[in-house]
């Protein structure tokens, strides 16, 4: 069976020969994908193993998982995900195995009341460029991904390295590649952490720029480098300070808003208002990492409280376990939130 025709079949390729509740032999059709799909020296096996205290055994397009029932039926579906990925063209990175573990989990925790029934597979939000695909990794991405496409004003708070900025510039691409929108405007208040911009060198654009690095990083992620530059010059792709936003009307636009938690309650309040015709706002921030000036409050803090009952509004927030960067990046912000009590400024709200 060649790639083309693994893409369109509609039959199942992994086979399931059951030999009691707690162990069961999954069977694909596909070598080269089986071997991909295990992981050199059966990597990825071994974190299902590690991640869900099952155990795997490869041999050669099968794979033997037994271990409690819950978890072994998990392993499958995160296993069935993966598969139906690389049929699809796509790669298994350690990434996106921990992902699907995730998801698998999260899927059993969700339900009101215990089930042997075995579940459907696996369904992930994505976001797709010509470029590149992003798959969910966790449940709160794949709300958060939901919320960007139905809603015109989104919030997505939480702590650093769990995907808000990324995903929000992604979701711009997309629509920008789709014709719904015709230009893209990211931008971010120039507060410094403990810096000065005046002890930088260069005219404002130099000094800002590092500002703005995280947004240009992501662009140039989701879209061909060419494109991006011609689509800046153009003036299809504006990246500015928060401080050039004043007096505008963006309609036909995606305008995102990062670190809006160093916005004050004037900055965010003539952000959101510059909002125009078929336009959508993307407000990413951390309420815990502000770096205003003591007895400044956070135009962020604020809005989240202000709008929370408004139509159109959707706010998705992330905690430590949506991390995913390096897993110590979690423990660090676990560590942190320990020994430093942060409000609970948002609520999960969907509309």
């Amino acid at each position: 069976m060649n790639a083309q025709e693994l893409v369109s079949s509609s039959s199942r390729t992994a086979k399931t020969a059951a030999t009691d509740a707690n162990h069961f032999i999954l069977t694909f059709e596909n070598n080269r994908f089986a071997s991909e799909l295990f992981g050199q020296f059966d990597q990825n096996l071994k974190l299902l193993e590690e991640r869900l205290q099952i155990h795997a055994r490869a041999r050669g397009n099968s794979v033997s998982i037994s271990g409690d029932l819950l978890a072994t039926n998990q392993a499958r579906r995160a296993l069935d995900f993966l598969y139906a990925r690389l049929q699809s063209g796509g790669t298994v990175e350690t990434s996106d195995v921990e992902g699907a573990i995730r998801m698998a989990v999260a899927a059993d925790d969700q339900l009101t009341l215990p089930t042997l029934e075995r579940k459907a597979k696996l369904t992930m939000a994505q976001i797709s460029t010509r470029k590149k695909t992003i798959v969910a990794r966790t449940p709160t991405q794949d709300a958060y991904m939901r919320a960007l496409e139905r809603s015109e004003l989104v919030f997505g708070v939480g702590p650093a390295g769990t995907g808000k900025t990324y995903l929000a510039v992604a979701h711009a691409a997309q629509l920008l590649e789709r014709g719904v929108v015709d230009r893209i405007v990211l931008s971010r208040p120039a507060v410094e952490a403990g810096e000065r911009l005046g002890f930088l060198p260069g005219d404002m654009k130099e000094k800002v720029d590092p500002y703005l690095r995280p947004l240009y990083d992501a662009l140039y992620d989701m879209m061909p480098g060419d494109k991006v530059e011609r689509a800046i010059t153009a003036g299809v792709i504006e990246i500015a300070p928060l401080a050039f936003m004043r007096g505008r009307t963006l309609a036909n636009a995606v305008v995102i808003l990062d670190e809006a938690q160093n916005t004050t309650t004037m900055q965010m309040k003539m952000f959101l208002t510059r909002l125009g015709e078929n336009g959508r706002m993307i407000v990413t921030g951390d309420p815990s990492q502000v770096d205003l000036p003591r007895g400044v409050k956070s135009g962020l803090v604020e809005a989240l409280q202000i709008l929370h009952d408004i139509e159109g509004v959707s706010v998705t927030r992330f905690k430590d376990v949506d991390v995913v960067r390096h897993p110590m990046v979690a423990r660090i912000v676990r560590a942190y939130e320990a020994q430093t009590a942060v409000p609970d400024e948002s609520e999960h709200i969907g509309r």
